[in-house]
């Protein structure tokens, strides 16, 4: 008889236990399901500001194809010879068409073909390009073109969500997503273009051939850098894709417009060849060790803002300096008349400075 009530004690209390389990896991999942709804709505609101953001830029983003002549002479109405993307901007009442060089590849104005969003084309009025930056701008007349917001590409940083638009294999309006993976790029073999000056931001956005002039925007719907460039040992997108930041790009551009030519900038000073990060390491400077200061210019930007020999610049204009070249690089590309941040390392401590920029020219000979 105990026996017996033991065993029936036994059997209730292991379907209590049961049925406390089946109501803990019902409990789970109804409270995994709530979270589950919660966290999709979050990311529903995040997809459709994505969504919106797109909708926003794409009026301003245009396909650029350009056509060669056969050997009569003449364009063949199907053969194109290079195909991107560009941006529009507004600069003194006037439009223009924010691009790269290797884009319009030296065509003729009536082989180049621009086409908006809506499917419209217009005529290019004029084509200037600056060959160190891969840079080209070109003047444009139409009505209802609708300019690019602007965003502040001195402080973008690693990790920051991106769009990439363009016209990869002739596919206009393409629009793919990733992050900011690095600043600051440079020393990169780029194929044919060859730049000179490199500054670029690195980004996993999808970046195919096409995609080339085509802008990289933030979740402000503000360009923050031209698509320039892929690293790809297929010709197509392994991951690694460059940008030129905007302020540079739009330097490049304003100058083109306002004097035919671009001024490079100049800052003046002399830099310690030597300098390494054992010796920043020596003055206590751990971090990317900077560009150190051997000589300044008389009358130069660098005296004027007061930089001392032995100061070592640790970032300009927002970017980190790793060397001397870097520095030389981020100063080309900078524009003028404008006031630039300036952080240097003096006697053990980090100090902002402005410092406005001159052209190379006026210190020429």
């Amino acid at each position: 008889m105990r026996t017996l009530v033991t065993l029936t004690l036994l059997l209730i209390c292991g379907n209590i236990a049961v049925a406390q389990d089946l109501a803990t896991t019902q409990k789970n999942r109804a409270e995994m399901r709530q979270e589950i709804l919660a966290e999709a709505d979050l990311l529903q609101r995040e997809l459709n500001h994505l969504k919106r953001v797109v909708k926003y830029v794409r009026p301003s983003i245009v396909h650029i194809e350009t056509t060669t002549a056969n050997q009569s002479g003449y364009a063949s109405s199907n053969q194109v010879d290079e195909a991107g993307a560009g941006v529009i901007f507004q600069h003194n009442n006037s439009y223009f068409v924010l691009t790269n060089r290797h884009v319009i590849n030296q065509a003729p104005l009536e082989r180049i073909k621009i086409y908006l969003e809506d499917g419209r084309e217009i005529k290019p009025k004029r084509v200037l390009t600056d060959r160190d930056t891969d840079v080209a701008v070109v003047e444009v007349e139409a009505d209802r073109l609708i300019p690019a917001e602007v965003g502040d590409s001195s402080r973008v940083e690693v990790g920051e969500k991106v769009f990439a638009v363009g016209s990869p294999f002739g596919l206009s309006q393409t629009v793919t997503y990733g992050i900011i993976s690095a600043v600051g790029r440079r020393n990169l073999q780029l194929g044919r273009q060859g730049l000179k000056l490199q500054n670029f931001f690195q980004t996993d956005a999808a970046i195919n051939p096409g995609n080339s002039g085509g802008p990289l925007i933030n979740l402000r719907g503000e360009v923050i850098g031209l698509n320039t460039a892929i690293a790809s040992n297929s010709g197509g997108n392994d991951g690694i894709g460059f940008a030129i930041p905007i302020h540079a790009a739009l330097s490049v551009a304003q100058q083109l417009l306002e004097h035919g030519q671009v001024a490079r900038a100049f800052f003046g000073v002399r830099m310690d060849a030597d300098f390494d990060a054992v010796a920043a390491s020596k003055i206590g400077l751990f971090r990317a060790h900077g560009a150190k200061v051997s000589g300044i210019t008389p009358g130069s930007p660098a005296e004027a803002a007061m930089i001392e020999v032995g100061d070592v610049i640790t970032k300009f204009y927002g970017q980190e300096v790793e060397d001397d070249l870097q520095l030389i690089n981020i100063v080309s590309l900078c524009p003028l008349e404008e006031d630039i941040r300036v952080e240097i390392y003096r006697n053990g401590q980090f100090i902002e400075k402005t410092v406005r920029l001159a052209s190379r020219k006026q210190f020429e000979n």
